[in-house]
């Protein structure tokens, strides 16, 4: 019987940062948990971040993944915002590499491509498609993010093998 792996899936956000986990035992994918870490929009920005790591950091002792996947920040045209985003993101992956997991980092579009097989599906898309991988998983918006992108990890070549390797 092959060893199960469990991958922790990150969709950043400082307004709405998703979670998801999933299971992989050889090929066979399922869901195990999913959340949203909604920090106090009107807190200072130093304690956002905070919340995020802090309710990142529980989720990892709570589930303990194996491995860790990000959403890669998209450049937008607005150069604060995409700042803000950079440090969201950079307070949920410091709780899974300070539990000494590695980090993977997804494109947006290599996550759509590979859970619905073009880089421009829409968010009614990608949680239909995960509801369909994950059969029993009724994620919806942040956490079906979440949960693609764990499953993107999942697929990902030098993932995929070091998984073969483990089972």
């Amino acid at each position: 019987m092959s060893e199960m792996i469990r991958i922790l899936g990150i969709d950043p956000g400082l307004r709405r940062c998703g979670w998801g986990l999933v299971d992989v035992r050889g090929s066979k994918l399922s869901f195990c948990a999913c959340g949203t870490i909604i920090p106090d929009t009107k807190a200072p920005m130093s304690q956002r971040l905070l919340h995020i790591f802090e309710e990142m950091s529980g989720v990892v002792l709570t589930h303990e993944p194996q491995i860790a996947a990000i959403e890669d920040t998209f450049m937008n045209s607005n150069a604060a915002s995409a700042l803000k985003l950079g440090a969201a993101r950079a307070a949920a992956m410091l709780a899974p590499a300070k539990s000494g997991l590695s980090v993977e980092n997804f494109a947006p579009r290599a996550i759509k491509k590979a859970i619905v097989g073009t880089g421009r599906a829409d968010k009614s898309q990608m949680s239909a498609m995960v509801a369909i991988l994950l059969p029993g998983c009724e994620a919806k918006a942040d956490e079906a993010d979440a949960l693609a992108i764990a499953i993107c990890a999942a697929n990902h070549a030098p993932l995929k093998n070091a998984l073969e390797q483990a089972s």
